[in-house]
């Protein structure tokens, strides 16, 4: 029996996650490029320069799959993502992932109630930052070629800053 053809480009699902890990790292990396400049401390400088070192190969090595993305070519010249919006929809999908998880191992139910109604927080502020972000038109997420062309045009203008 033979086994059926693999597509010679990479399914939806793992699309999707490629987007998401090429979005937050493209926003970790513009955050600590911008930072390193204003750190006195030799210690932290070093876990800054070596978080930057990560995420560049990191990011290099994920955009090499951007062209085989379920979508037409991204030849697209965008500027740097609106880092503030960024950050607040990183933070708000780790605070609603690390609520869920909390309440995973929450065996107090005051602390159980507290914990369900700060994910509930979270979750509405994600939404307000989402739709925040779909209305000025910097996250398409309808949109999976133009959701694709913004993440490998901000990976790369992040990629270029010094």
């Amino acid at each position: 029996m033979s086994l059926p053809k693999v597509p010679q480009h990479l399914a939806w699902h793992e699309t999707l996650e490629l987007h998401e890990l090429v979005s937050l790292q493209t926003g970790q990396l513009i955050a600590c490029k911008q930072k390193l400049p204003t750190l006195t401390d030799e210690g932290l400088q070093t876990l800054f320069r070596a978080a930057i070192q990560t995420l560049e190969q990191n990011l290099n090595e994920l955009l090499a799959y951007y062209p085989e993305a379920p979508a037409a070519s991204r030849n697209k010249n965008a500027e740097l993502p609106v880092l503030e919006a960024g950050q607040l929809l990183a933070f708000a999908k780790t605070a609603v992932r690390g609520y869920a998880c909390a309440l995973t191992e929450t065996a107090t139910p005051r602390l159980r109630a507290t914990f369900v109604k700060h994910l509930l927080r979270a979750v509405e502020f994600h939404a307000k930052v989402f739709n925040r972000m779909y209305a000025d038109g910097a996250y398409p997420a309808y949109d999976l070629k133009e959701l694709l062309e913004n993440d490998a045009a901000n990976a790369r203008a992040a990629l270029s800053l010094e």
